[in-house]
């Protein structure tokens, strides 16, 4: 699993948020735990491979934001039962 997170200029409050998921889900279908916030400007989510950012970076610049960049990392599960790792 890889976790993408992208910064993300122009979001001003929570339906921001929704459009930039928005885009996210139908961009990348993929995607899981997609969250974004305007006070942290980036969005993130979840995924089986890597995406295609240039993709991802078009759907939101279509959109009135501005994506600045992206962040990918491996992403493991976290399990919320202590002797699970």
């Amino acid at each position: 699993m890889i976790k993408t997170t992208m910064k993300i200029d122009g979001m001003m409050c929570g339906m921001c948020e929704a459009h930039i998921c928005d885009v996210i889900r139908k961009t990348v279908p993929s995607a899981q735990k997609v969250s974004a916030s305007h006070s942290k400007g980036e969005a993130s989510f979840v995924t089986e491979s890597a995406v295609d950012e240039e993709l991802l970076k078009k759907a939101v610049d279509a959109t009135g934001y501005t994506c600045l960049g992206f962040e990918s990392a491996p992403y493991e599960k976290k399990s919320w039962l202590p002797w699970k790792k």
